[in-house]
């Protein structure tokens, strides 16, 4: 296990606030902060909680003394065949907290998270079988529980000055959730919308989706509250230099490797590397990935989430016929089965780094792209689909200018619709990629999609699907791929970064790019060689990364 020096985490800023959490320790309840900046409170006290245990059946036990800060104790192993027969016995369609009561005190101790009990609940749908298993069945629902609650969360300040010399401040975290099988790895968010719960549930999905690489890698993620949108360049820096003046702490190759996320594109990244740069006078470490090319950066990072998107998709959907479903059943739309993307209609949310490469990738592949959004509105691509001069206005426009898509609309051959999504609108569409956010494709959204003949599903976006339009798309027939399998490509890029910075290397861009479409397609193996019966790609890559990282954490005597 990797553990943090004592005395580096002891130095760890004037007002920084750590709050060490494993599974032995409860959370005490913590208020968002809020989106706008505020002035300056007073300094706080830098402080260690724990909190008080959760039931044995969850729990790790923690030693969180002076000179054991963090480590994990061995977890005895305990009866809990009622909670498992309860749980397995349950009826798939019950809701949440009836089908899942082991999950309880976790609901309880963290109420105020629903994204992030939302993507434990997910999880645990898929992980019933494996609760139920005669032999094994105890012991994956121990590990599964100890992975709900992070190793550590570092909670910190972050003042900055703005263009008039004012003094602000926002709130900063990183989670570092599991590092069985490496260093934690995982982007920083700088939105708004940002609190400790969004962070828990991205770095939740993250272990897993890690795992699924193949890769020696942990899970994690962080970010602030911070919205960069109408900041000068000066503002941005400026709080991305405060913010890596905590965060540095806490950051090395063999601990913890952060990357971009929502609001951190390739121009954060670089402030921030290079205010590492300046504090640490180390150079070259793969401390942060997302670089550009002239700083450490590897080619293809900025596309692969949105390539290796596509090219699992287009594994899927070969490997499953079209218009067959998820578990090998006739599909619902009566059209004729579509064999490839190619010639076929998808519509696609969001209009960032994801969304653009994939965009670019379904072009290059025959695929005609329906629509784009941002959080404004829609653009509808007429039948034939974006063009490529379309893509080149969009992409121009959200990494150059930096504008909505409303201000292009008369650059472009898409009609702009505003205060709506690809998934609230009437256009005609076979596979659907959202890439914005969490929970952007709802119930009623599932079934319009549904409605409308839509073959599958592939998530760009971390738990874009709320847990009503899951239910509507596994009883729809479409193929259905969740986010830590389908966005997989980003982080795994990402490893390879790590690789050429650790060798002083750089690779071509046609060797990384044939990294990516081989490590997509191992994923694409290990979600269709889980054993069972039926078991869908959904499930397949639910248990697949779990299975990785329960091993892991049973080798490394953390759970038995």
């Amino acid at each position: 296990m990797i553990r943090p020096a004592p005395l580096l985490l002891l130095m760890a800023g004037l007002t920084a606030t750590f709050v060490f959490s494993t599974a032995a320790a409860a959370s005490s309840k913590t208020s968002s902060s809020s989106a706008a900046a505020a002035p300056l409170p007073s300094p706080s006290t830098a402080t260690v909680s724990n909190g008080s245990p959760i039931p044995a059946t969850s729990a790790a036990a923690t030693d969180v003394s002076s000179n054991n800060i963090n480590r994990p104790k061995a977890m005895a192993p305990q009866t809990i065949a009622t909670t498992v027969n309860t749980a397995v016995n349950a009826s798939p369609t019950s809701p949440p907290s009836d089908r899942f009561p082991f999950l309880e005190p976790l609901r309880r101790r963290y109420s105020h998270q629903p994204t992030f009990l939302q993507a434990v609940e997910e999880m645990a749908l898929a992980l019933q079988p494996l609760f139920s298993d005669p032999k094994r069945g105890s012991f994956y629902l121990r590990a599964f529980l100890v992975m709900t609650e992070p190793e550590r969360t570092v909670s910190f300040r972050v003042p900055w000055t703005d263009d008039s010399g004012h003094l602000q401040h926002n709130r900063g975290w990183r989670v570092e959730f599991n590092s069985a099988l490496g260093p934690y790895k995982g982007g920083l968010r700088f939105h708004p919308t940002v609190d400790e719960g969004v962070l828990k549930f991205l770095g939740f999905e993250q272990v897993f989706k890690n795992a699924l690489t193949g890769l020696p890698l942990g899970g994690g993620k962080g970010g602030s509250d911070f919205d960069p949108r109408g900041r000068s360049a000066g503002e941005v820096r400026r709080f991305c230099e405060s913010f890596m003046a905590e965060l540095h702490r806490h950051l090395h190759p063999s601990t913890d490797v952060p990357a971009g996320d929502i609001g951190v594109g390739g121009r954060e990244i670089g402030y921030l590397y290079g205010q590492y740069k300046r504090l640490t006078n180390r150079h070259g470490e793969a401390v942060l990935t997302g670089k550009g090319l002239a700083i450490g950066g590897s080619h293809v990072r900025p596309e692969a989430t949105g390539y290796g998107l596509v090219y699992l998709s287009d594994l899927a959907i070969e490997g499953r016929g079209g218009a067959r479903s998820d578990d090998g059943s006739s599909g619902s739309s009566g059209r004729p089965p579509i064999q490839s993307l190619k010639g076929a209609r998808c519509a696609v949310s969001g209009s960032g780094n994801v969304a653009q490469y994939a965009a670019r990738k379904l072009l290059d592949l025959g695929a005609r792209v329906m629509t784009v959004s941002d959080s404004d509105g829609v653009l509808v691509f007429p039948e034939g689909g974006m063009t490529e001069r379309d893509w080149e206005v969009v992409t121009d426009a959200k990494q150059n200018r930096r504008v909505r898509l409303s201000a292009i609309e008369g650059e472009v051959t898409g009609r702009y619709v505003a205060g709506e999504t690809p998934w609230s609108v009437d256009v005609a569409y076979d596979y659907a990629y959202p890439c914005a956010t969490q929970n952007e494709v709802d119930g009623e959204g599932a079934r319009r999609m549904v409605r409308g003949g839509l073959l599958g599903l592939f998530e760009g976006a971390n738990l874009p699907t709320t847990m009503e339009g899951q239910e509507v798309l596994r009883a729809s027939g479409a193929l259905y791929v969740p986010g830590k399998a389908s966005n997989a490509g980003g982080v795994g890029v990402s490893g390879f970064e790590m690789s050429q910075n650790a060798q002083r290397l750089r690779w071509t861009e046609e060797e990384v790019d044939g990294r990516l479409r081989d490590l997509m397609a191992g994923i694409y193996e290990q979600m269709t060689s889980v054993p069972g019966e039926a078991v869908t790609l959904e499930q397949g890559a639910n248990r697949a990364g779990f299975l990785k990282v329960a091993k892991a954490m049973e080798e490394l005597g953390w759970v038995y």
